[in-house]
């Protein structure tokens, strides 16, 4: 296991670019199962999340190549569906909630899929019932074995079908969609997810001969074709980790610039930001955050304390409320961070307390921060990141904290975010990862 040493309470100065978007990047790179062509993948982030997926492909027979600048070749001909039955992908697939992704194109193209219940962030219950019932309503069977936590999905034909989603589930639609465009017919899906990586899943397999209408929207018209060729795709950069830089300039009163943003796909980001009172400058499709001794939180027009909530898309994605409930530490004011989806995911807010912020968990769904406008700094101290946004949101804290911090199990961190530590060490922090 490693850990970060930090150094907290310099100013930083400099650019940051952007990784591909790993929640993207989980999508994306599943669909090079949905043909036997080769499939080029542009931008893809260096991270252990993606990096398992790909190696997990790699088992399951597809070809891999390493292409310039970031980018990958896959070419999906030969598949060992025999390999789901291993010990090994039962133990590879648990420890990655991603590989959920693999059993739409899996159904679609093979007829069957094989998943051990999936792991990830421990921040709450997240169902799979909207995958399985997708598919059921196409025609698939579902079996589970309790024993072995261990799913089946089987199909010797999907159908395509109106399909009306429980909730708009991102990797649900996501699925769905996977398996939808090999089936049989018309698959419509109400209430479908509509972020932007699920927009470029669209568009990747439009690209690949998919027939996807309404893309952008929550109503999604999917004809069925028989196959699927290859394409070239280049994804977004990573939204949630631009939310960071933004929060990381503020904490530290730094100027930062914030490389290819892609700022029409950052929906409410830069305004919720904003309604903390951070300064925000767009050049060209760069992103500026400037200086700032101070930053106020806005109040609602009543002059009501303000209330910022997650939601799904086009509202803020819950991945960022770590960060936001963070920076509001040391903003003038109030606010109460409302996250809607998850039920543990502000009880890192203990740590929060122990280096001086003021913060009332209300529940595990809501906590109050009362802002001290930077008169009072964070204090150091010896934290575990807990997942893989609080532990980001821990290292901001401590970056901007009066003295030397430690933050151990800092592999959740290296699961979303590419070499940080280096990255930042480019720009002025003192950061050292340590091997233990």
């Amino acid at each position: 296991m490693a850990k970060f040493v930090i150094e907290g309470g310099n100013t930083l100065s400099g650019e940051l670019t952007p990784q591909g978007a790993k929640n993207e990047a989980l999508q994306i790179i599943s669909a090079v199962l949905l043909t036997a062509s080769e499939v080029i993948i542009e931008n893809i982030p260096d991270i252990r999340d993606v990096n398992k997926l790909i190696e997990i492909l790699g088992d399951l027979g597809v070809k891999i190549k390493d292409l310039r600048n970031k980018s990958k070749s896959f070419t999906a001909e030969n598949i060992d569906l025999d390999y789901l039955d291993s010990d090994t992908f039962k133990s590879k697939a648990a420890s990655l909630r991603g590989s959920i992704m693999l059993l739409g194109p899996l159904l679609a193209r093979f007829g069957k899929g094989k998943m051990p219940k999936p792991g990830g962030d421990k921040i709450g219950r997240r169902r799979v019932d909207t995958h399985f019932q997708g598919f059921q309503e196409m025609g698939a069977k579902f079996s589970f074995e309790a024993e072995e936590s261990f799913f089946t999905i089987t199909a010797s034909k999907l159908k395509g079908v109106d399909i009306h989603l429980e909730e708009a589930s991102v990797t649900g639609t996501a699925n769905i969609v996977m398996a939808a465009v090999l089936a049989e017919g018309r698959t419509t899906i109400y209430n479908a997810a509509c972020e932007p990586y699920l927009q470029q899943l669209c568009r990747m397999l439009n690209s690949m001969g998919a027939k996807i209408e309404g893309i952008k929207s929550n109503y999604l018209i999917i004809e069925g074709v028989s196959e699927l060729h290859g394409c070239t795709h280049r994804m977004l950069p990573d939204m949630i980790e631009i939310g960071s830089f933004i929060g990381l300039a503020a904490m530290t009163g730094s100027e930062i610039t914030i490389k290819n943003v892609s700022w029409e796909n950052l929906g409410v980001i830069p305004r919720t930001f904003e309604k903390l009172g951070i300064k925000l400058i767009k050049k060209g499709d760069d992103l500026v955050v400037p200086k700032q001794d101070s930053y106020v939180i806005e109040s609602f027009i009543d002059g009501s304390i303000m209330t910022i909530a997650d939601a799904p898309w086009p509202g803020l994605t819950p991945d960022l409320l770590s960060i936001i409930l963070v920076v509001a530490t040391q903003a003038k004011g109030s606010v109460l961070i409302h996250q809607k989806m998850f039920e543990s995911r502000l009880f890192f807010v203990d740590k929060l307390i122990d280096m001086g912020a003021q913060v009332i968990l209300c529940d595990p769904h809501r906590a109050t921060v009362i802002g001290l406008d930077k008169m009072q700094p964070l204090r150091a101290t010896n934290m575990a990141s807990p997942d893989i946004r609080a532990g980001v949101a821990l290292l901001i804290a401590a970056l901007s904290a009066n003295g030397t911090s430690t933050i151990s199990n800092i592999d959740q961190i290296d699961r979303g975010y590419e070499n940080i530590d280096k990255r930042l060490q480019a720009i002025g922090a003192k950061i050292t990862r340590i091997e233990e």
